[in-house]
C-alpha cells in the first residue's frame, strides 16, 4: 500500500516535530500496511524551505533504511495553488513526484477560476495531477459534480483518511463518503501529521475496501 500524502519529515512543517516522532509514524504506518511513502511537506507559507525539506528527507531515509523490511520512500510536496502561482510554473519541475505525479492543493473556500489552466500547464510538463483532499473544499461540499470536473480535466482524486475521525454530521465526512459511493476516489491517503493518523488510514481502508470502493492506496 502506498501513502501518497503525509507530513512525516521531521521539523519542516506542521507535521512531525522530531526524528523520533517521524520514526514512530513509520512504525505506525507499517502496522497499517503501508509499504511505500511519498513524503509531501507543505509547499506553502509559512513553512516552505526547499533545501531544508530535502535535508530532512535524506536524514529520515537514512534512519528508515535501518528498519527491517523498511518501506520505500520518495520525495514530493503538497503544493498549494497560491504558492505555485507565486513561485511560477518553472518551479513545478522541482515539486512533483519521481513517479510523474503532482499533488495539488486548491483553496478550501472558493475555487480559482483558472484552476483548469494550471492543471493543463502541469499536464504539459508531463505530470498526472492529484487533487488533494477535495472533501475539505466548500464548493465540493456544496456540489460534488465539481469533482467530476476535476476528473474530466484528467486529474486523480485523493481523499484523506482523517475524515474517519470527524463527527457524523461533519460536511467533510459526508462529502468523503459521497465521493466513495460515487466511485470518484483514486487514492486514500493518511495526510498524517502524527502517528495516530495511521489508525484512521487502516480503518478507512478496511471500511471502504470491504465495500468494494474504487479507491486505491
Amino acid at each position: 500500500m502506498r501513502d501518497v500524502h503525509c507530513h512525516i519529515l521531521p521539523g519542516v512543517d506542521d507535521g512531525s516535530h522530531s526524528m523520533e516522532e517521524s520514526l514512530d509514524m513509520v512504525q505506525a504506518a507499517m502496522r497499517a500496511g503501508v509499504t511505500s511513502f511519498v513524503c509531501t511537506p507543505h509547499c506553502r507559507d509559512p513553512w516552505f524551505d526547499y533545501e531544508a525539506m530535502w535535508d530532512a528527507f535524506h536524514a529520515l531515509q537514512a534512519e528508515v533504511s535501518k528498519i527491517r523490511m523498511a518501506p520505500k520512500m520518495i520525495m514530493g510536496f503538497e503544493v498549494n495553488y497560491k504558492k505555485l502561482m507565486e513561485l511560477g510554473m518553472d518551479w513545478a519541475d522541482y515539486l512533483g513526484f519521481e513517479t510523474g505525479e503532482f499533488l495539488l492543493e486548491l483553496p478550501t473556500r472558493s475555487l480559482p477560476p483558472d484552476w483548469e489552466r494550471m492543471v493543463f500547464q502541469l499536464q504539459g510538463k508531463g505530470y498526472t495531477v492529484i487533487i488533494a483532499h477535495p472533501e475539505r473544499y466548500k464548493p465540493v461540499q456544496d456540489n460534488i459534480d465539481i469533482v467530476r470536473q476535476f476528473i474530466g480535466a484528467g486529474c486523480k482524486i485523493q481523499v484523506s483518511s482523517d475524515f474517519m475521525g470527524e463527527g457524523s454530521f461533519s460536511p467533510i465526512k459526508k462529502t468523503a463518503k459521497k465521493l466513495f459511493e460515487e466511485g470518484l476516489v483514486n487514492f486514500i491517503a493518511s495526510d498524517a501529521h502524527g502517528p495516530l493518523a495511521y489508525e484512521l488510514l487502516w480503518r478507512a481502508r478496511k471500511e471502504f475496501f470491504a465495500k468494494g470502493a474504487h479507491a486505491r492506496m
